[in-house]
């Protein structure tokens, strides 16, 4: 199939809108969500790895960070990467013989449906997607072109893919047995493939030995995850959200699944999106860790598209504002575009709720909700500890957070450098950070809930008050309590600095 040229001002001309369009759609009034804290944190804390997520991510945290603790250089993130997935969709379009309208059709695609949310929010997901999705943009360069050095850059983007998101196992399995299934398997029999690959490897190496250093955490985290979250998938409702992440592209990513089996040159990419999709069944993934495999199939579907309708402009006018207009309708439900309440009635009217990972239904979606209440947290707990406390309880307290949201909300919005070296947690990556003896006489305690009663810390202190909590009610973060804790006694910074230990251990050889 005979590449096309790539119409750059178009394409930079979409990858420029879709970098804007989140910024301006976003309601004011909403905070940063619950990981976004965290990732950025860790950039604060350069490492080769981290309990919950390769560094990459935390890297890019600490360069917004030389600019000073403010949403706009975190979000520019998750947009910047959301364009430039744009840019490297309409290029495979352009490899794959779609011409001016292809290449439109494609970049329009990739500004809708769950792309829309994903390339706002500052999660692994975003280097997930872009990097597949250059992976894959190499592998079809290479097969059009047949230049072994492509197979370096091929092999590079997948390295560079496991520093920004694990999943990406997912799509280097399933693109190798692909390839294997098909006409292009005397890949394997090319010498550069084996010396890219060892160049990937050792790419790679540095966080893969971070890892055995602290004990696989990968392993610690996934089986965390299959407990709490992953045990509620299932295939129906894993195949059904295919379909409705996407749903205003449907017909075109349907159509580029067709295109690609029809053709045997790129059926192997057929092959891949599918074992994509049987492997993250098998492994029980989130919907959303598909992400990455659809902008290939947006790709095919929009050349398909362009030859369906070659002799029939008006059908091209038709499709393109039937995709704009159906995401419109569906805006509300892909980002924050107005006030909490205002969104909350919207669902309300229409009959929607949203399951969270708690399993039951709630107002506003899950991260919408995430994204309030911070502030308020924060503002609350910096006035109690600055000028609720006397000089001497502030001297000898710690601020204590039972999750990473908290304790990185708490760091990003507090004002007083005293009150935000204070915040500690043993939530997620957190745990690395705090030293293994804590010296405390007093402890302020933010939680969603009261302290268990066997949680043994706390039958230490003489006393304890509840104090406040975060009373936004559309907040994921609605009742969690802030509670002074005093007058500790020995024990208790004894009992405090063994439980850390022990945790650590966990993740130490």
């Amino acid at each position: 199939m005979k590449k096309a040229e790539a119409y750059w001002p178009l394409i930079l001309l979409l990858a420029i809108i879709k970098f804007v369009l989140p910024l301006f759609l976003q309601s004011p009034g909403y905070e940063l969500q619950r990981d976004e804290y965290l990732y950025y944190q860790q950039g604060q804390h350069l490492a080769l790895g981290y309990l919950e997520n390769p560094p990459l991510i935390s890297y890019l945290g600490s360069i917004s960070s030389w600019f000073g603790d403010h949403e706009a250089w975190i979000k520019i993130w998750p947009c910047f990467f959301g364009a430039a997935t744009l840019v490297i969709t309409c290029l495979i379009t352009a490899e794959l013989g779609g011409k001016l309208f292809a290449q439109f059709l494609a970049g329009i695609s990739m500004m809708t449906g769950a792309y829309m949310r994903v390339h706002f929010l500052f999660q692994p997901n975003m280097l997930d997607i872009f990097f597949w999705t250059l992976a894959i943009y190499f592998i079809i360069r290479y097969i059009n072109e047949k230049e072994e050095t492509l197979l370096f850059c091929f092999t590079i983007s997948l390295a560079l893919g496991f520093w920004g998101k694990y999943s990406v196992l997912f799509i280097i399995a399933s693109i190798v047995l692909a390839l294997l299934l098909s006409q292009h398997r005397k890949i394997f029999t090319v010498k550069k493939f084996y010396v890219a690959s060892l160049l990937a490897l050792l790419i790679i190496l540095p966080n893969v030995w971070w890892q055995y250093r602290h004990n696989w955490p990968l392993l610690h985290h996934m089986e965390e995850l299959q407990e709490t979250q992953l045990k509620y998938m299932n295939p129906v409702e894993f195949i059904t959200d295919q379909f409705m992440m996407l749903l205003a592209t449907v017909l075109v990513w349907v159509a580029g699944m067709a295109w690609y089996l029809k053709n045997k040159q790129w059926r192997f990419l057929a092959y891949t999106y599918f074992l994509v999709i049987l492997f993250l069944i098998l492994g029980r993934g989130k919907s959303y860790y598909s992400l990455g495999v659809y902008p290939m199939l947006l790709a095919a579907g929009a050349v398909m598209w362009e030859r369906w309708t070659q002799k029939r402009n008006w059908a091209r006018y038709a499709f393109t504002i039937l995709i704009i207009a159906f995401t419109y309708m569906i805006l509300p439900m892909l980002l924050p575009i107005w006030k909490p309440e205002k969104l909350a009635a919207f669902y309300e009217k229409i009959g929607i709720e949203h399951k969270w990972e708690d399993q039951k239904n709630h107002p506003l979606p899950q991260d919408f909700a995430d994204m309030l209440g911070w502030r308020e947290l924060t503002e609350k707990a910096e006035k109690i500890f600055s000028t609720g406390l006397p000089v001497a309880v502030r001297d000898s307290a710690i601020i204590y957070c039972r999750n990473y949201g908290q304790a990185g909300s708490l760091k990003f919005y507090g004002l007083s450098s005293d009150f935000k070296d204070r915040v500690i947690s043993d939530n997620g990556s957190f745990l690395l950070w705090i030293p293994d003896s804590l010296h405390f006489r007093h402890l302020l305690f933010i939680g969603s809930r009261m302290p268990d009663k066997d949680d043994e810390v706390f039958r230490h202190f003489e006393s304890y008050i509840v104090i406040d909590s975060v009373t936004n009610p559309l907040s994921r973060q609605f009742g969690n309590k802030i509670i002074l804790f005093e007058n500790a006694d020995e024990q208790a910074n004894k009992l405090a600095s063994e439980g850390l230990r022990e945790m650590k251990k966990k993740f130490n050889r």
